[in-house]
């Protein structure tokens, strides 16, 4: 058994070995144009309930959540503070690249971010960490991209 990393309980400090430690820490970026009008709330949801962007998890945990300024320059360095307090994988909110309609969210109506693909991939070769495009409100018939 190796151990990882410290656990408190009731005042008690232990190691967690590596074979108690199952759950994913998972970091999301969302964008900027949203931060107004969305608290996350189905999407934290979705992640704490391990479905939808996040139903490829066996368990997950929330690490952190940052917010991608236009033109998308600073995600990479979002992203490597997230991977620096343990984010295993990093998802991006829906809004970037679906719309919503009266129907409900749909790949025919433009997300926030006509640039999310190419963020992704900059983020992901930069620093190296699984990046997923997607988080709650999936479009019907979407499946989430990963960039592993």
């Amino acid at each position: 058994m190796t151990a990882t990393t410290s656990s408190i309980t009731c005042g008690v400090s232990r190691m967690i070995t590596d074979e108690e430690r199952t759950m994913t820490q998972v970091g999301i970026i969302r964008c900027e144009k949203n931060m107004d009008r969305c608290p996350l709330t189905n999407c934290l949801r979705c992640l704490d309930e391990r479905k939808e962007g996040f139903a490829g998890y066996e368990d997950c945990q929330l690490m952190g959540v940052f917010a991608c300024r236009c033109p998308g320059e600073n995600a990479t360095d979002l992203a490597r503070i997230l991977k620096s307090k343990g984010a295993e994988a990093i998802h991006f909110c829906t809004c970037t690249f679906a719309g919503k309609d009266d129907g409900g969210w749909t790949l025919e109506k433009d997300g926030l971010c006509a640039q999310i693909d190419e963020i992704i991939e900059r983020v992901h070769n930069d620093v190296g960490i699984p990046c997923v495009k997607g988080t709650a409100h999936l479009p019907k018939g979407y499946e989430p991209k990963t960039w592993v």
